[in-house]
């Protein structure tokens, strides 16, 4: 019992070390310059759309829009006219008639991606160098355009990632999701940034110039990929194209789900994520600070004071992720369902080291080793 304490101490002390370096990494993060925007370039906006999300209208709204002095166009792709979403989305534009806007039918997509190629489509349709790809569960705010092109006044910088803030809906489970996403998550890409260089994309919204999809082999590449925005950061950064965080920050609407379809959501995101970084997934058990001292002080209570710090330490860096990086007032209103979420969180992760298989729209897919996916056969495992 002895030899397990100790096991358990180590590893905990392992987590205090993690949260130490994600308040390193926030104010590293925070750090970086805000350059003002000079010299404006026009901006192709892809959204792929599929079925109507929670909110659909208001988030297409904040993209038609933007105040942005350069121009812009917006190209949204649906499978077929019969997909609600279709509808909506021209009613939105009927609202602001002064925006370049295509509306393109891909039919069914021959890519396990159906993104992807609904991206590839309107990728050789849009008409401007810098394109800002970006999913229909998103709304940002009249200045996101600015923001973004002010970054990409330097030539260095040749992808850009924006962090998002989750915005649940009206179910507990949707909250908990997002105080995960805006605590732990992005915690973990703020540590990875640090120690590693931005060699990874999230998938919510990303802005690249065009070359850097020709230089990855193009989207034909990411067609086979669950994680394609990941696998988008992580070939743009070996081909040697600068990859940044941007600083602007995004809302994401996860929408209202109840506990089974949540459930399978989360699942699906780990095992993804297991799939697209075997190592760092096994990695991710440092950071569950709380319940690895939990864990520690139900084998040994006398240890009760190393709980008590971690719990502290958890919740600073809780806050400094939730608070000064993406301005989050969720954590504020619910502080108290981050352990909740923490002890959840840790629970689903260790679900995904099980099974290779997801469920995502509706269909069955089986997960590869090297993080591509295919239909899944009822046979399949």
């Amino acid at each position: 019992m002895f030899l397990v304490s100790c096991l358990l101490a180590a590893l905990v002390a392992g987590s205090l070390v993690y949260c130490l370096l994600m308040l390193i990494a926030v104010r590293r993060y925070l750090a970086v310059p805000r350059p003002p925007l000079t010299a404006p370039m026009p901006i192709s906006i892809l959204k792929p759309l599929a079925g109507v999300d929670e909110g659909l209208e208001e988030n297409l709204r904040s993209f038609f829009g933007q105040q942005y002095p350069a121009g812009f166009e917006i190209l949204c792709a649906v499978r077929s006219e019969a997909d609600p979403a279709a509808a909506i989305v021209r009613k939105v534009h009927a609202g602001f008639p002064a925006v370049p806007f295509e509306l393109i039918i891909t039919g069914e997509p021959p890519y396990p991606n159906a993104k992807v190629f609904s991206l590839d489509r309107m990728f050789r349709a849009a008409r401007h160098d810098v394109l800002v790809m970006s999913d229909s569960d998103i709304r940002v705010t009249s200045d996101m355009l600015t923001r973004i092109a002010a970054e990409f006044q330097d030539p260095a910088v040749d992808l850009a990632t924006c962090p998002y803030r989750a915005v649940p809906g009206g179910s507990f489970w949707s909250r908990l999701e997002a105080i995960g996403m805006n605590t732990e998550f992005w915690g973990s890409a703020l540590v990875a940034r640090m120690l590693e260089g931005m060699k990874f994309a999230v998938g919510p919204t990303i802005a690249a110039r065009r070359r850097v999809i020709g230089k990855i082999g193009g989207f034909d590449r990411l067609k086979d990929y669950l994680a394609e925005d990941f696998v988008m950061g992580k070939f743009a950064a070996g081909e040697g194209c600068g990859v940044i965080l941007s600083s602007y920050v995004i809302e994401h609407r996860i929408g209202t789900q109840p506990l089974f379809p949540n459930a399978i959501h989360r699942v699906r995101w780990c095992r993804s994520t297991r799939r697209s970084r075997p190592a760092g997934y096994t990695g991710q058990l440092f950071t569950n600070p709380l319940p690895l001292a939990l864990i520690l002080v139900a084998v040994t209570p006398s240890w009760w004071p190393l709980a008590a710090i971690t719990l502290a330490v958890r919740a600073l860096a809780a806050w400094a992720v939730a608070g000064p990086v993406l301005h989050d007032r969720l954590i504020a209103r619910y502080w108290w369902l981050v352990p909740v979420e923490d002890i959840a969180g840790c629970l689903f992760w260790i679900a995904g080291f099980f099974g290779n298989t997801i469920h995502w729209r509706g269909r069955r897919y089986y997960l590869k080793p090297d993080g591509t996916f295919v239909l899944a056969a009822p046979s399949e495992p």
